[in-house]
């Protein structure tokens, strides 16, 4: 039989396990749009984890097989291990014998981060592929130590590894895609641009369901950031921008990443914010229909520069304007009342860009959505699938 012939098993490395922090990334959606072509056999959702199950596959209610990973210790400083061959590799071969008895397949090795690089070369893989969406080498909040230099150095070895070893690399900004191509021996020809998209389905459908939102309404427009509460957000000037304006209110949904953040407890603690935690990734339409102005508020900073953020077209799905910063990927998209960008970033700036996109709020909705339509994901993923299997 003729690989043409043959169904697929996909093998995906991610970050963590499928409901880590209940957000859906990019990852998770390729994933499930992998598992839902005639052509597919199964995916295996290949993860680190703290907690080992009692089977070697744990089946999701989506159908996709996860492999869990051994982490040496729940203590973050000992992520270092997934970089290390010899911390994973006696748990990896489990997988690929596992493999190995499913011959009559083919296998795809899709990396959506530099870690387990001992997986690409441990088995016979029909296509390995890297899908780069960020620096993962570099500290969100820039800070510099002894211990985050051997991090850095340990995921910039792994990932180095990877990109030299794949069959194709797809990067999610431009800064990405240069940056790859710094990497000494890697064949241009194999590396391409593919930027986040959006569920659009979902994000423009009429959607009824009742939210958990008691924000106390004033008079101004309602901000609203929804996704990963982060240190790569600027949460010091969106504390000087609602002090400023006491009669806005600012809505911030999902889970808190930032380990106790001093910038990011001072802006919760504000009358006028309202900061609800991790919501089913179902719900995140209704919080932002809730809204007037989807806000990118993120932080200049070298991580930041790589960063092409998931929310821009789901904004614009649901017919918002959006405010954004410091994020020189998504420049390409400014456009007047539908995606404002800031160049020299200040408290009184993006007052007056929120000020004008409120009065004009209503205008521009059909344009709004009709360029996230263009970036659904759907389109995106299967350039990426006809770039590595070919034509479905």
């Amino acid at each position: 039989m003729t690989d043409q012939l043959k169904k697929n098993i996909h093998v995906i490395v991610a970050t963590g396990v499928w409901n880590l922090d209940n957000l859906r990334y990019r990852r998770h959606r390729f994933a499930e749009y992998l598992s839902k072509l005639d052509n597919t056999e199964e995916v295996i959702w290949v993860c680190p984890s703290t907690e080992m199950p009692n089977e070697s596959f744990v089946i999701l209610e989506n159908g996709i097989k996860e492999f869990h990973v051994p982490d040496l210790h729940k203590n973050r400083v000992f992520r270092f291990a997934r970089y290390f061959d010899i911390f994973n590799q006696k748990h990896l071969n489990k997988l690929v014998r596992y493999l190995e008895s499913k011959s009559e397949y083919t296998h795809y090795l899709w990396y959506t981060f530099p870690g387990f690089p001992y997986l690409g070369d441990a088995h016979n893989w029909t296509k390995v592929t890297y899908d780069c969406s960020d620096l993962w080498a570099t500290s969100m909040t820039g800070s510099k130590n002894l211990i985050l230099k051997l991090r850095e150095e340990s995921i910039l070895s792994a990932e180095k590894r990877i990109i030299i070893r794949a069959d194709t690399v797809f990067c999610t900004s431009d800064f990405l895609h240069e940056n790859v191509l710094k990497i000494t021996g890697v064949n241009k020809n194999k590396v391409n641009t593919l930027e986040n998209g959006v569920e659009f389905a979902l994000f423009t459908k009429d959607d009824s369901s009742k939210v958990d939102y008691d924000l106390e309404i004033n008079n101004g427009p309602i901000l609203g950031f929804i996704g990963g509460i982060k240190p790569k957000l600027d949460f010091a000037l969106l504390s000087s921008v609602m002090e400023a304006r006491p009669d806005w209110d600012l809505l911030l949904v999902g889970p808190d990443g930032t380990n106790g953040d001093e910038d990011f407890v001072a802006l919760k603690n504000l009358k006028n914010v309202k900061w609800i935690d991790k919501v089913p990734p179902t719900e995140v339409p209704a919080y932002m229909k809730k809204i007037d102005i989807g806000i990118l508020p993120y932080k200049q900073s070298i991580y930041n520069q790589a960063v092409f953020p998931l929310k821009l077209f789901e904004f614009l799905a649901v017919g918002k304007p959006v405010v954004g910063m410091n994020l020189p990927s998504t420049k390409k998209y400014a456009e007047d009342n539908v995606f404002e960008y800031i160049e020299d970033v200040t408290a009184t700036a993006f007052i007056s860009k929120c000020e004008r996109l409120y009065e004009e709020k209503e205008e521009k909705i059909k344009r709004r959505i009709k360029i996230a339509k263009q970036k659904d994901w759907n389109i995106i993923f299967s350039k990426m699938v006809d770039g590595v299997i070919g034509k479905n």
